[in-house]
Formats: structure tokens, C-alpha cells, sequence
């Protein structure tokens, strides 16, 4: 007896795959591709305007601590180039599929401070830092398998030889 639309589909046509089979094989595939993507070019190009500064200044005055935590991590001398390094490697791994759950762990740091900075400093403008912690929670998600072994109670140790 056929109990779904998918194996109707198949006996129909024994030789073909189903159309709503491979779409629904297909449509997390996609989905996940293009949050990569996307979130590995808006990356890549915010940590490469770290160092190249080709991007405008947001318009309009940003509040004074916003301005002051600005300063502070400027004024480090080594934080926002650091920062920027970590977008920028993260953001290239991201868009060429090549250690992407490492990416997604450097880059967890930089995405729980982008929603703080927006949600305490410039609360209006919490859009962008969403949509970016979505997704960043969604890949996340999509590679969780390789964070398995990151949540071993008690891990082996190496052998030594």
C-alpha cells in the first residue's frame, strides 16, 4: 500500500527520483550554502575594511558609549586589527567551504559582541547584528555534528609515544 506522496511518485515512475523527494533533498543544501556565504562575504568584507577602510562611516551620530567603547578597543592598539584579522581569515574560510565549523567557532566571539555592542550601546539598530547571529546560529546548527567531540565529558587522552 502507498502511505505517502513520495512513494506514489515512485511507483509511477520507478526510474526517476521523486520531484518533491529531491527538492526536499535539496532545499537545506541550498539554504545552508547560502548562509555560508553570506555570512562569509559579510565578514570577509567587514574584516577587510578593517585594514583598507573603504566602507562609509555610519551616518549620524553614534551615542557616547558607543563612542567610548569605540575608543577603548582602538586605543588598545591591538584589538581592532585583531578583530578584523579574525573576520577577515573566518569570513575567507567560510566562503571557500574549508573549515567551516572552525570559522564558526572563531567568529562566535566577534557575533555575541556585534549583538551586545547593538542591543546595549545602539539599541535601534539591532537589524544587521540579528540577522547576522541568525546566522551564525543556523550553520551552527547545520554543522553541529562536528561539534560533537567538543562536548565529551570526560575525553580521552592522546597516547603517547
Amino acid at each position: 500500500m502507498l502511505t505517502s506522496i513520495h512513494n506514489l511518485a515512485d511507483a509511477a515512475h520507478p526510474l526517476t527520483i521523486s520531484p518533491l523527494r529531491s527538492l526536499s533533498q535539496a532545499l537545506p543544501r541550498v539554504l545552508e550554502t547560502g548562509a555560508r556565504l553570506l555570512l562569509g562575504l559579510t565578514f570577509f568584507v567587514c574584516g577587510l575594511n578593517g585594514f583598507l577602510n573603504f566602507l562609509p562611516a555610519p551616518a549620524g551620530p553614534m551615542p557616547a558609549a558607543a563612542v567610548a567603547f569605540g575608543g577603548a578597543l582602538f586605543g588598545t592598539g591591538y584589538m581592532m586589527p585583531l578583530i578584523a584579522g579574525t573576520e577577515l581569515v573566518a569570513g575567507a574560510l567560510l566562503l571557500s567551504n574549508c573549515f567551516a565549523p572552525l570559522a564558526l567557532i572563531l567568529l562566535a566571539p566577534v557575533v555575541v559582541n556585534i549583538v551586545l555592542f547593538h542591543a546595549f550601546l545602539t539599541p535601534g539598530d539591532v537589524l544587521v547584528a540579528s540577522l547576522v547571529l541568525a546566522l551564525e546560529v543556523g550553520l551552527a546548527l547545520a554543522y553541529r555534528r562536528s561539534y560533537a567531540a567538543l562536548f565529551v565529558l570526560r575525553a580521552p587522552r592522546a597516547a603517547h609515544s
